[in-house]
């Protein structure tokens, strides 16, 4: 059985437009968000250990979202992230973001791609994170 990653989103203020819903490009920032805890608590390998100690990242080259239900200022969000696919230098994600209710408010599909950092190219997924990857591998 594979692992699904979980994580907390509370929404604030900043996440809000004028009429007190969530504004779509800020649900980029929280995609990115669950991507970086995933890296940091799923894996063992924070965005800071990669970018600054070993110069490399994960970069999403490709997204896909559904936006199902909106979310305003003061919800407190579940979101959850599987693996779909694995490449030689990628990954394929899926998040889901719930409310409190289990009810669906998005979801997304990205594509990551480890690079080196000052590169810009793509290399091989670590064997170390690959095999932690494959935990969240869906079956």
């Amino acid at each position: 059985m594979s692992l699904v990653f979980r994580t907390p989103i509370s929404i604030r203020f900043a996440h809000c437009d004028p009429a007190g819903i969530v504004f779509y490009p800020r649900y980029f920032e929280l995609i990115n968000g669950v991507v970086e805890d995933w890296c940091a608590q799923g894996l063992g390998m924070s965005f800071h250990e990669m970018h600054m100690v070993q110069g490399i990242g994960l970069p999403t080259v490709h997204i896909e979202t559904d936006f199902v239900k909106t979310s305003v200022m003061g919800d407190e969000l579940i979101a959850e992230l599987r693996v779909i696919k694995l490449g030689r230098a990628s990954a394929t994600v899926e998040i889901r973001m719930l409310g409190q209710e289990q009810d669906l408010r998005l979801t997304a599909r990205l594509v990551l791609v480890m690079a080196q950092v000052q590169e810009r190219k793509a290399i091989a997924l670590p064997i170390a994170l690959r095999e932690q990857m494959q935990n969240y591998l869906a079956t």
